[in-house]
């Protein structure tokens, strides 16, 4: 397999330099299963693990390889087998909380040049669902681009697109058919050699569809939507890279029931600039926008120019991200303690 084709730039290339006068290689991950990973390199599709090294040096599942990273290995031909020693650096990375009660970042796909946030056009289209993804597009380093599919079920797309449109301020918004062969051309420019994709949305919106499309062929399981409720079913049970013959790759990913946030900074004002706009208008700098006088915010919401739901989210945003930062710092505490120990015990041990 060409690197360059599966997305190794100048980027990657800088911080493999270190690397260069080892026997080591580089690989990029396409599937990850049970502690297993799956890779793409110049000698084809290796089958791979970390090390005892990596893994003792890891604080947590983020320190794990995930689909779209890039790799440093060594290859044992013969087998068809490697060894994954250490990770290069991530040019972006879409995270989410940890589905449950655990306070840990997943990384659902790395390495994305644009992300396609994917909602069905149907009488499933959640504007709150496409805020929040929105927000952790904005957050991964990747550019998001609104994909509204399945635009035959929708008999009124222009006003369905208007209102993607409000909440989208800027994002590119292509509504798409896939049965009917319909807006597809629009997402050639994204295609390109070496860049990579991600499609992120909820079961059921066509990301396996799509990916078949794409690909020129059936490379993932589809299932038709349900009657009783349009929605659709959910397929994908993994993450997968996927290279396109056309050239440009793509990452499927299953469709997410939690998605929690994980963090963001600068991405929540973006996506919220409106809101934040109305906010720094207001007469008291520390106004909590709801019965202090000369709330520009309250003003919004009692003429109608601000949704009141939109708003109830932009509010529910905050307090969870107050919430994971809380539980982040306390574990980051945690890990420290415990590194400190392991090394005191690491000491201890040599010095007898």
């Amino acid at each position: 397999m060409n690197l360059k084709q599966l997305g190794f730039d100048s980027f990657f290339e800088e911080g493999f330099a270190s690397y260069k006068d080892t026997n080591f290689t580089v690989g990029r991950v396409a599937l990850e299963h049970k502690k297993m990973y799956r890779l793409f390199t110049e000698h084809g599709e290796l089958l791979a693990e970390v090390t005892g090294k990596l893994r003792h040096m890891a604080s947590g599942r983020q320190d794990f390889p995930a689909v779209g990273d890039w790799v440093v290995i060594s290859v044992r031909l013969e087998e068809q087998k490697a060894s994954i020693h250490g990770i290069l650096p991530r040019k972006s990375k879409f995270s989410r909380k940890q589905a449950g009660l655990t306070t840990e970042e997943q990384i659902v796909a790395a390495n994305v040049d644009t992300v396609f946030l994917m909602n069905a056009v149907n009488s499933d289209l959640n504007l709150r669902r496409i805020e929040r993804y929105l927000l952790m597009a904005w957050e991964s380093g990747a550019n998001p681009v609104i994909i509204l599919s399945k635009s035959d079920l929708c008999d009124n797309i222009e006003q369905r697109t208007k209102e993607v449109e409000n909440i989208a301020m800027g994002v590119p918004i292509h509504a798409i058919s896939v049965e009917k062969k319909c807006g597809l051309d629009h997402l050639n420019p994204y295609l390109k050699d070496g860049k990579t994709i991600a499609l992120l949305g909820s079961s059921g919106v066509g990301k396996s569809t799509l990916t078949n499309a794409l690909f020129g062929g059936a490379k993932q399981e589809v299932k038709t939507i349900r009657e009783d409720d349009d929605k659709g079913r959910h397929t994908t049970t993994h993450r997968e890279l996927i290279v396109l013959k056309s050239g440009g790759i793509v990452i499927d990913t299953p469709g997410m029931r939690e998605l929690q946030l994980w963090e963001a900074d600068e991405s929540f004002s973006q996506s919220f600039s409106d809101i934040e706009y109305l906010a720094s208008q207001c007469k008291f700098s520390d106004c909590q926008h709801k019965t202090e006088p000369g709330c520009q915010v309250q003003n919004a919401l009692t003429t109608g120019d601000l949704d009141q739901d939109r708003y109830r989210n932009y509010v529910k945003l905050q307090r969870e991200l107050a919430y994971v930062a809380r539980k982040e710092d306390q574990r980051a505490a945690m890990a420290e303690r415990a590194k400190w120990k392991k090394i005191a015990g690491d000491r201890t041990r040599v010095n007898r």
